[in-house]
């Protein structure tokens, strides 16, 4: 029997109508397209004629392929910078390519390129580790009975150290997410938590004026607490791993306009810097730049910026740009200093001279191209870029130029834009941008290295107290006082994930790894993660 054919298929028929012929995708444009560096604006290859749509991971490999110096394909993050006759006040100065130049760049709302332009695309390399962005709160600690005014991950990250109003600072456990110590002496608030960069020591600072120092292995304290200041500590910072491995100084800020330095071996003030007129609001103890002995910046109430030589207490330069009170400071090197020799490799070092050549290691990677960069934040709504250490050019032709101005040192640049007092500011870990937080309700992103303005974050319903930065620089997270906790995309600069769950203000806030932690006035330490 022959095979009998199945019928033909019937004609779809929308409405009586033949179905229309399917639209073939318009081809997408070809374009020039110049890769160069955001470090110093080399270009990284010659000019190359590519598609439109290309993807950024395609983009990714083209650049990766071109530049040949690097063996192992590196992470680069891609952007255009917008020209000056397309800027909107309070719109981002550059675009993020986040998927393809069609669709980012060429359809972009202010239409300031077309397929006939050379593209200059800005690239920098990123992290080669990923952190995962915290969606959800894993644990909720209670166990402070006053508002938890400050916190910190221990430079490892697997202890977690909080401040409170009761007069305790508590040790939390963080393999099992529970209450490790309670480090109970301070007779006022525990304004400051900050821990030594081998992880070692705690030292904790209060409203009785008291530095004391704790063992985290056992929550005992080491010794009876350093005196000598006559208001409360407003501020602590320990000497970098790279310069003392053995027994790091530690500096306290008050305010009563002295920063002490002591001598945690010994146990006593080995000298005091009195040449501020008021309040000491924050004292950092940076590195100096490459070949760098140790500096001290501090901020005070008397509207100035002081560095100081963290050999002796001579002050190197005094910092007057600011026309109020400076309230917060930040260095591009602050995430190296306070991690030391640990880093996302999780390598274990054996000895104080292998954890000070890997902390040295680490620094003078960060200080190469840039140098030691400083931003203070004043309650003038403005901040203020510094580079008093710079990387090759010879500090002495620096401090030529500043003689020949009547010994006043130039900021890089001033940075201006927020509406109300600066509450916070931070560099990422690799110093590329920085962020700066405000009463004004926003949080506003600057390149790291030239104080450009590149976006304003805007999601918050109330001011924003505190931000911490993801290791790998591609979060950002903002504490506020509306209750909540928000994550950016440095990508997009959108809210990534909305973080509610505090009943009350968020004062403090700190990133490890791909762990989140926020405590605040309702009395509860709350671990987040993804």
């Amino acid at each position: 029997m022959a095979t009998l054919l199945p019928p033909p298929k019937r004609q779809k028929v929308y409405h009586g109508i033949p179905e229309p012929e399917k639209e073939l995708p318009q081809p997408a444009p070809h374009i020039v397209v110049q890769f160069v560096s955001e470090d110093d604006g080399e270009p990284l290859a010659p000019a190359v004629n590519l598609p439109a749509n290309v993807s950024r991971e395609g983009l990714e490999a083209l650049v990766n392929k071109l530049n040949t110096k690097d063996e192992d394909p590196v992470p680069f993050s891609f952007h255009i910078s917008l020209p000056a006759d397309a800027l909107t006040p309070g719109a981002p100065t550059r675009i993020a390519i986040a998927k393809s130049i069609e669709e980012d760049v060429l359809s972009h709302p202010s239409h300031a390129f077309t397929p006939e332009d050379v593209f200059v695309i800005h690239c920098s390399p990123q992290a080669v580790f990923k952190v995962r962005p915290a969606t959800r709160c894993s644990s909720t600690l209670s166990g402070h009975t006053s508002p938890i005014l400050c916190a910190s991950f221990s430079p490892t990250g697997n202890l977690l150290a909080t401040g409170s109003g009761d007069c305790n600072a508590r040790l939390w456990d963080l393999f099992t997410e529970t209450p490790s110590h309670v480090l109970s002496g301070h007779k006022g608030w525990v304004l400051c938590v900050e821990w030594e960069a081998m992880e070692r020591k705690l030292a904790t600072g209060g409203h009785d004026g008291h530095v004391r120092l704790w063992d985290p292995k056992t929550g005992k304290p080491l010794g009876d607490a350093l005196k000598g200041h006559t208001k409360w500590v407003t501020s602590l910072s320990w000497e970098p791993i790279h310069i003392n491995p053995a027994a790091p100084r530690l500096a306290s800020s008050s305010k009563d306009g002295t920063v002490r330095v002591w001598s945690t071996a010994v146990r006593r003030c080995e000298y005091s810097l009195g040449g501020h007129t008021a309040s000491v609001n924050v004292v950092r103890w940076g590195g100096g730049g490459l070949n760098g002995k140790g500096v001290l910046y501090t901020a005070s109430s008397d509207r100035t910026v002081r560095v100081w030589d963290a050999n002796g207490g001579k002050c190197l330069h005094i910092l007057k740009d600011h026309a109020h009170w400076v309230t917060t400071l930040t260095l591009n090197t602050d995430f190296v200093l306070r991690t030391g020799p640990f880093d996302h490799l999780g390598k274990k070092t054996t000895s104080d001279s292998e954890a000070q050549s890997l902390a040295l290691a680490r620094y003078n990677t960060l200080v190469s191209t840039a140098g030691e960069l400083l931003i203070s934040g004043s309650d003038d709504h403005t901040l203020f870029l510094w580079s008093l250490f710079p990387s090759r050019t010879a500090s002495s032709e620096a401090s030529s130029a500043a003689a020949e101005r009547g010994g006043k040192l130039k900021p890089l640049a001033r940075l201006t834009g927020h509406q109300r007092q600066i509450s916070h500011v931070a560099f990422s870990p690799d110093g590329r941008w920085a962020a700066s937080a405000a009463w004004d309700n926003s949080v506003r992103v600057w390149d790291g290295r030239t104080g450009k303005f590149v976006a304003t974050l805007r999601g918050h319903i109330a001011a924003v107290y505190r931000l911490a930065w993801s290791a790998d620089s591609r979060l950002l997270v903002s504490a506020s006082k509306d209750s909540t906790l928000k994550i950016w995309d440095l990508k997009t600069y959108k809210i990534k994930t909305d973080l509610p769950g505090h009943t009350d203000e968020v004062y403090c806030v700190d990133f490890v790894a791909d762990k989140l932690v926020s405590g605040g006035r309702d009395r509860t330490v709350k671990i987040w993660k993804n």
